[in-house]
C-alpha cells in the first residue's frame, strides 16, 4: 500500500491509498467516490505522461507521500428553465433513481463480481436495510472488530446504492471483507482471484447475525438474520443395521438442491437435498456404520434461499468443476411437502385464508366463516418484521409505529425476488451476475456496474443446460395473510 496525496482544482484530498496490487483503475474508482470525476474523465499525471488504466504501478515510481496532480470535471446536474421539458439527467440523484426503477450498479475492483452480486441480491431486502440504519457506530464490547466494520460497511454501501443511479465503487466494503475474511484476497500472478459467491454470501450473512443480535431490543425475535433467512431443520437419523436412532435440530440459512440425472426441476433438488447418508461410530455395532439422515423444514423465514450445488471437487483435474445440467425452478414456490407435521398444522390456516383469496380473484365463493371471525375481506399483505421461528411474523406496526390488530402469517409459499447466477467452467472462474425483482416489480439484471431490465419470463429461462449464465443461488420471498 501507498498513501499519497491527490491535488483536483482548489481541492486536496490528503492520504489516499493506493492498493499497488491493482491496477490504476481501481484507484480511480477511489478517485470517483471522493470527487465525483467519473474514471474515463480523470487525467492524473505521472512520470511518463498520463495514468493509464492498466498500467503497472512498479514502473511508475510513484513513491509513498508524493502529491499528484488531477484533470477532470465531475459529474454535475444541470439546472433546468423554469418552463420546457425536463429531462431525467436534471433531476437530482433521488428522482432519477425513481424515474430508472432502480438503484445502482457496482464497479468490479477486479475478480469481485462474486461480491458484487451477492451484495445486490441482498440489498433488496428492506427489512436487511431497515436493521443495517439501526445499527450503532459504536462497536459492542462482545464484538470483534472485523465483524463490526464489515457490518458498518454494508450499512454504507447499501446507502450508496439507495442513493446513486451512477455506478458505486464498494473500495471500503472489499478492503474489510479481505480483512475479516482473508480467503478473498487470495492472489494469483498479483492479482486477485474469483471467489465463491455462495461463499460470500455465507460469511457476509454470518457476520451481520452476529453484530445485528445488538439489535435485539427492536424486535421479538433476538437474531434478526436468523428470522429473516434462517430455515430450522429436524432430522431423523436412523442407522438400518442397528436399528438406532435419534433427532436432531439445526438452523441453515440456505436449502440445497442436488443436481444428478434424476433431477430436471428445483423441487426433486430439494428432496435429494433433504435426505443424506453420514458415516458415524454405532454404539451397538461397536463400530462405524451408515446412517441415514431425512430432515424437514420445522420453520420457516422470511426470505428463504436455495442454493444449487453445482460445483464439485475433480479428483483427477485437481479443481472444482461444474455441473451444468439443467434445472428448472418456479416463480412461485410451494414449500409445504417438505415440512414438519407440527409446521404443517400451523400453515394449514393461512394457507386456507390464500386459497379463498385467491378463489374471490378468480370469482369463486370461499368458505364460510366461523361465527368469531370478525373480517369479511382478507387481503394478502406483507410483513414489516422478520418472521420468527414458529413460522408467524412478528407484529407489524403501523405507519405511525403503533401496533395492528392482527399478525401476518406465513404460508408456505414464496415469490422469486433474486436470482445469482454463474457463467463459466469452473467456481475459480467464469462470472457472476445478480438479477434483482425491484418493488415495481420489473426485473434488472445488474452486471457489475451495467444494470439492464429484463422481462419476468427470461429470468426462469437461467436455469442451465449451457454455457449461458445459470442459476447458482435463488432468494424467494414468503406470501403472508394477516390473521
Amino acid at each position: 500500500m501507498l498513501t499519497v496525496s491527490v491535488k483536483w482544482q482548489k481541492e486536496l484530498f490528503p492520504k489516499v491509498e493506493i492498493d499497488t496490487s491493482q491496477p490504476p483503475y481501481v484507484f480511480k474508482c477511489q478517485l470517483h467516490d471522493l470527487t465525483g470525476v467519473p474514471p474515463e474523465r480523470q487525467k492524473i499525471m505521472v512520470k511518463g505522461g498520463l495514468l493509464k488504466d492498466d498500467a503497472n504501478w512498479a514502473t511508475l515510481g510513484v513513491k509513498e507521500g508524493q502529491k499528484l496532480m488531477m484533470m477532470g470535471t465531475a459529474d454535475e446536474i444541470v439546472k433546468t428553465p423554469e418552463k420546457g421539458p425536463v429531462f431525467m439527467e436534471d433531476l437530482p440523484e433521488e428522482e432519477q433513481m425513481v424515474a430508472v426503477g432502480h438503484t445502482a450498479g457496482l464497479f468490479n475492483l477486479g475478480n469481485t463480481c462474486y461480491m458484487n452480486s451477492t451484495v445486490q441480491c441482498l440489498h433488496s431486502v428492506p427489512e436487511l436495510k431497515s436493521a443495517l440504519v439501526s445499527y450503532p457506530s459504536q462497536k459492542s464490547s462482545d464484538l470483534d472488530h472485523t465483524s463490526h466494520m464489515l457490518t458498518a460497511a454494508t450499512r454504507e454501501l447499501f446507502n450508496e446504492l439507495d442513493k446513486s443511479v451512477k455506478p458505486v465503487a464498494p473500495m471500503q466494503f472489499w478492503m474489510v471483507l479481505r480483512k475479516k475474511y482473508p480467503q478473498f484476497g487470495q492472489l494469483h500472478n498479483g492479482a486477485y482471484m474469483q471467489q465463491d459467491a455462495e461463499e460470500c454470501w455465507t460469511q457476509l450473512l454470518y457476520t451481520l447475525s452476529q453484530s445485528l443480535r445488538s439489535l435485539s431490543f427492536r424486535y421479538e425475535n433476538p437474531d434478526t438474520i436468523k428470522a429473516l433467512f434462517g430455515i430450522e431443520l429436524v432430522s431423523r437419523v436412523h442407522c438400518q443395521e442397528s436399528g438406532e436412532e435419534s433427532s436432531e435440530t439445526e438452523s441453515v440459512y440456505s436449502l440445497k438442491c442436488h443436481i444428478s440425472q434424476e433431477v430436471n426441476h428445483l423441487h426433486e433438488g430439494l428432496k435429494h437435498g433433504l435426505k443424506s447418508e453420514l458415516e458415524k461410530a454405532s454404539s451397538c455395532l461397536g463400530r462405524s456404520a451408515i446412517y441415514l439422515k431425512e430432515s424437514r423444514i420445522n420453520a420457516l423465514p422470511r426470505y428463504l434461499t436455495v442454493q444449487f450445488v453445482r460445483f464439485f471437487w475433480k479428483r483427477e483435474s485437481n479443481q472444482k468443476a461444474k455441473i451444468l445440467r439443467k434445472v428448472d425452478y418456479p416463480l412461485q414456490l410451494d414449500v409445504y411437502d417438505f415440512c414438519s407435521d407440527d409446521l404443517c398444522k400451523k400453515l394449514e390456516a393461512p394457507r386456507q385464508i390464500l386459497r379463498d383469496e385467491e378463489g374471490k380473484k378468480a370469482g369463486l365463493k370461499a368458505k364460510e366463516k366461523t361465527s368469531g371471525s370478525k373480517d369479511n375481506d382478507v387481503k394478502m399483505t406483507d410483513v414489516e418484521r422478520p418472521s420468527n421461528e414458529s413460522g408467524e411474523s412478528s407484529k407489524p406496526t403501523s405507519k405511525e409505529g403503533g401496533p395492528t390488530d392482527k399478525k401476518s402469517h406465513l404460508t408456505g409459499i414464496y415469490d422469486l425476488v433474486a436470482v445469482l447466477t454463474h457463467k463459466g467452467r469452473s467456481a475459480d472462474s467464469g462470472h457472476y451476475v445478480a438479477w434483482v425483482k425491484q418493488e415495481s416489480g420489473k426485473w434488472i439484471e445488474f452486471d457489475d456496474d451495467n444494470p439492464v431490465p429484463q422481462r419476468e419470463e427470461d429470468i426462469t429461462k437461467l436455469s442451465g443446460g449451457g454455457d449461458w449464465h445459470m442459476a447458482y443461488i435463488c432468494m424467494y420471498k414468503a406470501r403472508t395473510v394477516p390473521m
